[in-house]
């Protein structure tokens, strides 16, 4: 019996083709002028126990680099973006922003057009392969690996999930941002709110 082994053919993924498509229009200005004006929107994933996965859904805010809302699931399907989505609008409905995503397929689905337009929202797409078109969001994920997941040793999804959710809620109320005049993403929101 021979002591090497057959390498694995790893699965092929079939590429789903896009429903929808929008033009870049963010082109990465990541400025805004206001609270609500601009949202970017991306999914990413975390693994835990024996190689599991835990796919996580944000909505971040452009003036104030707030997680507006988010979503956590053991799967990356519509529900978690679309969940995600209508949490951000009962929040705020009277937002009207440009929604910056990837094209991945939840953003690129009819189903999700249907909410954008129904919001009043203009949908603006990254480019394909380019993960900078969409860098402020990409750069959340990052802090928030850097600062909180890979520090950790994760067995199961509910821990996961739980210190998930308290470093979102940390890094809106407590992490100072040079940008924000030395302020947390909420408490600068706060004033520009009261001051609107």
């Amino acid at each position: 019996m021979s002591r090497y082994k057959s390498r694995r053919k790893r699965p092929q993924y079939q590429r789903s083709t896009p429903e929808v498509t929008a033009e870049n229009i963010l082109n990465r200005d990541f400025t805004a002028g206001k609270l609500n004006e601009k949202w970017l929107a991306d999914v990413t994933e975390f693994k835990y126990g024996n190689n599991e996965k835990l796919y996580l859904s944000g909505i971040l805010d452009l003036k104030d680099n707030s997680i507006i809302s988010f979503a956590i699931g053991r799967s990356n399907h519509n529900r978690l973006v679309f969940d995600t989505f209508d949490l951000a609008v009962s929040k705020y409905p009277d937002a009207h922003p440009i929604f910056h995503s990837d094209r991945g397929f939840q953003y690129t689905s009819k189903q999700f057009k249907t909410k954008l337009d129904k919001a009043g929202m203009t949908q603006s797409m990254s480019r394909v392969g380019r993960c900078i078109d969409n860098g402020l969001m990409e750069g959340f994920w990052g802090i928030l690996k850097c600062e909180m997941y890979y520090l950790g040793n994760f067995k199961d999804y509910d821990h996961l999930a739980a210190v998930i959710e308290n470093y979102i809620h940390f890094y809106n109320y407590n992490r100072r941002q040079k940008k924000l005049s030395k302020l947390a993403p909420m408490t600068y929101r706060q004033l520009l709110e009261d001051a609107a």
